[in-house]
């Protein structure tokens, strides 16, 4: 059996196991925020469903695995069913690090961290998006689970 994902001519992997942790985020403008995080940082627009002039649920696919969901605020909601817009934070792994930085610095993204390499092994930066959120990049994929074969 074939365990290699399949790959795209710039070796970026099209497969990869669902992701089972889909950090949510709520957007006072969600158009605005999912062409930000589609055009500009690069994320896959994989499913919008939009009730009226509103996003009622996004996903955005990162192409190296995981994703995001988000919608858009409803300050009329249930008390703790909405995060308020622009207090999320998220970390990507990513191996395209320094790529992805200068994109993002050239396209005039404010960069809340500068890109650097850490001491557990990691290079990362960090951004806001038009919303406020805070996003980090990097090449931290975690630690090994207890009990993994390595």
């Amino acid at each position: 059996m074939n365990t290699t994902p399949d790959t795209t001519p710039d070796t970026m992997p099209t497969t990869a196991p669902a992701p089972t942790i889909w950090p949510g985020l709520q957007a006072n403008d969600a158009p605005a925020l999912i062409d930000f995080l589609v055009g500009t940082v690069g994320f896959l627009r994989t499913a919008v469903y939009e009730d009226g002039d509103r996003v009622a649920h996004a996903q955005l696919d990162w192409p190296e695995g995981g994703g995001v969901m988000l919608g858009s605020y409803d300050p009329s909601a249930p008390e703790g069913t909405c995060g308020t817009p622009g207090t999320a934070g998220a970390y990507v792994v990513t191996d395209r690090v320094d790529e992805l930085y200068e994109r993002l610095v050239a396209a005039g993204v404010r960069v809340t961290t500068e890109i650097e390499d850490k001491p557990y092994g990691s290079r990362e930066f960090g951004i806001l998006d038009p919303e406020g959120n805070r996003w980090s990049f990097g090449t931290y994929r975690g630690e090994p689970r207890p009990g993994a074969a390595s």
